[in-house]
């Protein structure tokens, strides 16, 4: 995997300054990180990237599998997230999941868990008001691309891939906290179904609350 922005921010590029590296502690995962299979980073005023290598869930990592036939121990994701006032930038990069094969992704509210259920449902600008906890939103009105984060995208022939996506809010008081991969290959979108994508596969945990505005 070539070197995510935060690991080249370790070499001073374009002069910013890494304010937490490495061997940040995620209680949110409910352990430290490993070094090995970890890499957090602030860099240029509040941009935030997280990396990890997938594992079993009973590791406690960051970066989890759920199901390796569909995503394999040892793939890697890295996120990237900074913002503006007004809009919000993620990046998902892959490496080492099944080759030519889409993969639907979302940013979740809650970190990484045993199970992908722990992740909580995907991250709202405006709140569906007939979802809940045993109720997913899947009303397009609410679950869409513009009003969630989805990172759908699709590998090539080496199991790698890359997307970004640009939403026209920053995160406010709510923060998310995983990205979260699953089975199928991409987002629905019809009344009913929109925003579903299958079962949780992977999860990797972001400190998205150390975003800040620039």
């Amino acid at each position: 995997m070539r070197p995510i922005p935060a690991l080249a921010a370790r070499r001073a590029y374009r002069g910013w300054a890494v304010v937490i590296a490495g061997s940040l502690t995620l209680l949110a995962c409910g352990g430290p990180a490993e070094a090995d299979r970890m890499d957090v980073a602030l860099v240029d005023a509040g941009q935030v990237s997280a990396d990890g290598t997938l594992a079993p869930p009973e590791g406690g990592g960051p970066a989890l599998t759920y199901n390796p036939a569909v995503a394999p121990a040892g793939a890697r994701l890295a996120v990237t997230a900074d913002a503006t006032p007004n809009a919000t930038t993620v990046a998902l990069q892959v490496t080492g999941l099944l080759p030519n094969r889409g993969y639907a992704a979302h940013v979740h509210q809650l970190p990484c868990g045993p199970t992908g259920a722990a992740a909580g449902p995907h991250h709202q600008h405006e709140v569906d008001p007939a979802a809940g906890p045993e109720k997913p939103s899947s009303d397009p009105a609410f679950a869409n691309a513009r009003n969630e984060i989805w990172l759908d995208l699709r590998t090539d022939g080496s199991g790698n891939g890359a997307v970004q996506a640009v939403v026209p809010f920053a995160l406010g008081d709510r923060r998310p906290a995983s990205v979260i991969v699953h089975e199928a290959e991409r987002t629905a979108t019809e009344p009913g179904k929109a925003g579903t994508a299958g079962a949780r596969v992977a999860c990797l945990s972001v400190p998205f609350a150390q975003v800040t505005a620039g």
